[in-house]
């Protein structure tokens, strides 16, 4: 489903704006996320220099981060108030909390390490969701998802322009 996303992004926005606007939207995306990102930054895909798509993608992950965790309980709560979006909240809490064993028990640690090991169902956006929903305050979430992305960065860089980059470049 992610390289499908991925390729909708590429496709529709190809030709309309930068490549590098292109690499920096889908790294914002739920999902996608950075690693969506460095992986449409690569070859064969936008084929942006590394140099340049690493920082446009922690940037691009990191930026709604902040508000997810300020804000998402508030936005979820006004929502569960609504007849029709309060079973879509309610999955998507039961979802993220299904994933909170370990950064309940290790807090920064383990939202770091959810963070940063690019796996599926993992990432910022739903590091982020946890934190929020567990109570962790903005000072201890918000540095340990940003080291989590800069681990990631650094794993999916490899993957991206070395061992696929290799493969297809």
């Amino acid at each position: 489903m992610s390289h499908a996303l991925m390729n909708w992004f590429i496709i529709n926005l190809g030709g309309k704006v930068s490549k590098k606007l292109i690499v920096f939207i889908i790294s914002m995306v739920p999902i996608l996320e950075l690693r969506g990102g460095l992986l449409a930054a690569g070859p064969p895909f936008l084929d942006v220099q590394k140099w340049q798509a690493v920082p446009i993608c922690i940037i691009g992950n990191l930026l709604p981060i902040p508000f997810i965790l300020l804000l998402i309980t508030r936005i979820f709560d006004w929502m569960k108030g609504t007849k029709k979006l309060r079973s879509m909240v309610e999955k998507l809490e039961t979802k993220a909390m299904s994933k909170s064993a370990n950064i309940e028990k290790y807090e920064f640690w383990g939202l770091l390490i959810f963070v940063g090991i690019p796996l599926p169902g993992t990432g910022a956006w739903t590091g982020a969701l946890i934190a929020a929903l567990l109570g962790i305050r903005f000072k201890k979430a918000f540095p340990a998802i940003a080291l989590g992305v800069l681990m990631a960065g650094c794993i999916m860089t490899i993957l991206s322009y070395g061992i696929i980059g290799g493969i297809f470049g």
